[in-house]
């Protein structure tokens, strides 16, 4: 019994060392990566060589599957170029089962040393996360040597011999167990480096060991497509032909027996036959079935179709649930969708401003049609962001992670206050009968244009954090704050000619200035977030406006005063 947990538990740190160098490698370098893979998507024969290269330093063709099925579920790479991606993504693995089937025994204890100390003292720099790496690395071939001294004992108990010389006799059945192993432990790597050292150590023989690589790589494709399954239909025909080209594998399950025979021709070590036949194996078959992609892309097309148009609230496009473990392609695609919140508020703005000038019932619509966007969309951000694992956040992340959220916050209670001022609108004209005087009209108007410029100027700041443009966005804060002082005065004065309309509609004009005045506060935050940090980034006039009434808590009640 303690041998058998022996085994297992070498068999989990193996699993954990996989894990740890996947993580790691996304952590430091996965946007140069997410990069590098979108750059390749040009030609067939680049993107599988870019497919090798990635999941070479990922170790794990289910990370390179999660970040291909990103891509093209966002509509930046086309389905031919991901799934020549995830045929190199299957050599990629292979290629790093040689490498760490090496005598590397001398260079475990190095490895994990070295990779201690640097996580330890620098956890949240990229030094850190390289040592994270080389942690990983160094647990991986400790497990293997491990799972070799576990192996040994068993491999003399009659009952593991008759349990797995059972799997002999039926190939397909070996295959089931590779699948398994590979979908439980998500890692076809780790299910192929096991497999490895048992044949080595003489528990399994070679034909099982051949059935079960076979299953481990449908395996893989298996866990690629649960994972999509969340996925638009365009991510999902990734997962569906990368799961497919593995399916067509079995096609050599009736030659393994020959294989076998012939392998043992070469002189070669169980162990060395085993990664060498994986190796084979997914280089052929992926050679082989690459000038294919293009009758596979039409194939899943024809398999899947675009997803009906739903009706109802919108749905996030960007927030991957597989990029959750990357911080930095995270929050990417956090900014991405945020920035999608803030065009359904340029857009209810634009529609606010039809509902001023004429009485037709659209834009009403429209605009508490996109107010539950909004809404929808915010709740969708806001949980993806819940998920991230903040300890895990260099300082700059967690910045980042802070302005994402106080400016989805924001543009949630600047939904919320377009559509209450659509009501005041609506009540005077539908209810009360009555309308704007022509200078009032003209003043309501040139206030709303200065405020959805400084939407989008608020906007871009946040994109790009340059400390010139939030200047600047301070500096059209206090225009607006001018303009709006002057028209109210100007509404006084039209009091007190006696201007009918401007009697009629004073309280709902006071109130609409009011209320764009709140909504400028809002689109206007971003700037103070680019500027911190900056040397001297703020005045002393900067720091009295910020901490000035009409600027909204980010985490406060909404400006029509309830909570959402």
């Amino acid at each position: 019994m303690s041998t058998l947990l022996q085994l297992l538990s070498s068999i989990a740190l193996l699993v954990w060392g996989t894990h740890i160098v996947r993580t790691g490698i996304l952590r430091v370098y996965g946007s140069h990566l997410r990069r590098l893979l979108g750059r390749s998507m040009s030609r067939t024969p680049l993107a599988f060589t870019a497919g090798i290269g990635v999941t070479a330093l990922v170790q794990s063709s289910n990370a390179t599957a999660l970040l291909a099925i990103s891509f093209v579920s966002q509509g930046l790479m086309g389905l031919s170029a991901a799934l020549a991606i995830m045929l190199g993504a299957d050599v990629g693995t292979a290629l790093m089962a040689r490498v760490l089937t090496l005598d590397l025994s001398w260079l475990s204890p190095l490895l994990t040393l070295v990779g201690v100390v640097l996580f330890l003292s620098r956890k949240q720099t990229r030094a850190g996360q390289l040592g994270r790496v080389l942690l990983g690395l160094g647990l991986i071939v400790l497990a293997l040597q491990l799972i070799v001294a576990a192996a040994e004992p068993i491999t003399e108990a009659r009952g593991m011999r008759v349990l797995f010389a059972s799997l002999a006799g039926d190939t397909l059945l070996a295959v089931l167990v590779g699948a398994l192993f590979a979908v439980l432990s998500y890692s076809s790597l780790a299910a192929v480096l096991l497999i490895a050292t048992l044949a080595s150590a003489g528990l399994i023989g070679l034909p099982v060991a051949f059935g079960v690589v076979i299953g481990a790589n449908i395996g893989s494709g298996l866990l690629a497509w649960l994972n999509a399954s969340v996925q638009p239909a365009a991510g999902r025909r990734v997962a569906l032909g990368n799961l497919l080209y593995k399916l067509l594998g079995l096609a050599v399950v009736p030659f393994i027996e020959p294989l076998v025979g012939w392998a043992g021709t070469l002189g070669f070590s169980p162990q060395n036959q085993v990664i060498g036949f994986h190796l084979a194996y997914n280089s052929a078959r992926c050679l082989l079935l690459l000038p294919t992609v293009g009758l596979m892309t039409r194939l899943c097309q024809y398999l899947l179709p675009d997803d009906a148009e739903e009706q109802g609230v919108a749905r996030p496009r960007h927030l991957d649930p597989g990029a959750l473990e990357t911080p930095s392609l995270a929050l990417a695609n956090a900014v991405r969708e945020t920035l999608r919140i803030g065009d359904l508020v340029d857009t209810m703005l634009a529609r606010l401003r039809e509902a001023l000038v004429d009485d037709r019932r659209e834009p009403a619509e429209d605009i508490r049609r996109l107010d539950d966007d909004v809404d929808a969309l915010y709740s969708a951000v806001k949980l993806y962001l819940a998920r991230m694992p903040r300890e895990d956040l260099a300082e700059e992340e967690q910045r980042r992670w802070a302005q994402i959220i106080e400016l989805a916050i924001n543009l949630e209670q600047a939904g919320d206050s377009i559509e209450h001022m659509l009501g005041k609108v609506r009540r005077l004209k539908t209810s009360k009968r009555r309308s704007f005087s022509e200078d009032g009209m003209e003043e309501l108007q040139a206030l709303h244009a200065q405020l959805s410029r400084n939407l989008r100027l608020g906007l871009s700041v946040f994109l790009s954090g340059d400390p010139a443009g939030a200047r600047q966005l301070l500096q059209h804060k206090r225009a607006f704050r001018r303009t709006e002082r002057r028209m109210a005065h100007s509404h006084v004065h039209r009091l007190h000619q006696g201007v009918v309309e401007s009697l009629e509609t004073s309280s709902v004009h006071l109130e609409l200035i009011a209320d764009m005045k709140r909504l400028n506060s809002l689109f206007c935050a971003t700037a103070y977030a680019a500027l911190e940090g900056t040397q001297a980034s703020t005045t002393p006039r900067d720091t009295a406006e910020r901490n000035a009434p009409d600027r909204p808590a980010p985490f406060g009640p909404t400006p029509t005063g309830h909570s959402r």
